[in-house]
């Protein structure tokens, strides 16, 4: 089992949350299942997703606003963080080493830093019962919504994927369990510089129960817009 089940309590309830699986709560944007959208954060800012119908994955990528060579390091949040999970109070550094955002609100606290986003790819490869058929996924997501603020595909690496459940057994091998969120369960990060977040909802389903749901998010801005 993932010992970040316990590494981080948990309420006994989700928080409350006004959307259903029908629709998002007023003020919240809906993820439809298996795309992504790109969000600008400027310092204080605050990005929040909400799952709506529990155990569905949604990864995130962080990308400097003002120059898009400097992107979100797993391996430096790894690093700096001596940790290979995040939850309230973890930093998200940079491969710059600056810090890009804080995780400032998590009611799961099961995520992880490990692994790619999936692509093409992955289905070709893990997904053989496809037979090699075209698949949405959470790259090709994220290289559409980001490649309007001109992010070469080259430059999405290892994203931090929310609520996602990867766990290491005693001879290394990586299992991935269905998220454990339930509706209404929220992350947020708050912006610590000018950033644009790839934000998706997770194209994988094994990684999320075997079916793929919509993510909500909303923005707490400290000013207007840009």
């Amino acid at each position: 089992m993932n010992p970040a089940h316990t590494r981080f309590p948990r309420s006994a309830q989700a928080p409350a949350y006004a959307g259903s699986t029908e629709a998002p709560a007023e003020g919240w944007t809906r993820i439809a299942p298996q795309s992504g959208v790109a969000v600008r954060l400027d310092p204080g800012d605050r990005l929040t997703v909400v799952d709506p119908c529990g155990e569905q994955v949604s990864d995130f990528y962080l990308v400097a606003a003002d120059d898009v060579a400097e992107v979100f390091s797993s391996g430096r949040t790894t690093d700096f963080g001596n940790s290979i999970y995040v939850s309230t109070g973890s930093q998200l550094w940079s491969n710059r080493s600056r810090v890009m955002a804080q995780v400032v609100d998590d009611s799961v606290g099961v995520h992880d830093l490990t692994l790619t986003p999936c692509s093409q790819a992955t289905f070709d490869v893990l997904y053989p019962e496809f037979g090699g058929a075209p698949h949405p996924s959470c790259f090709a997501n994220l290289c559409d919504a980001l490649a309007p603020h001109g992010v070469d595909p080259d430059r999405i690496g290892t994203t931090l994927n929310v609520f996602m459940d990867v766990w290491t057994d005693e001879g290394g091998e990586l299992h991935v369990d269905p998220p454990p969120t339930r509706p209404g369960d929220r992350f947020a990060i708050e912006a610590r510089m000018p950033v644009l977040v790839g934000v998706t909802a997770c194209s994988a389903e094994k990684s999320n129960n075997g079916v793929c749901t919509p993510i909500d998010w909303q923005v707490e801005r400290v000013a207007a817009p840009r």
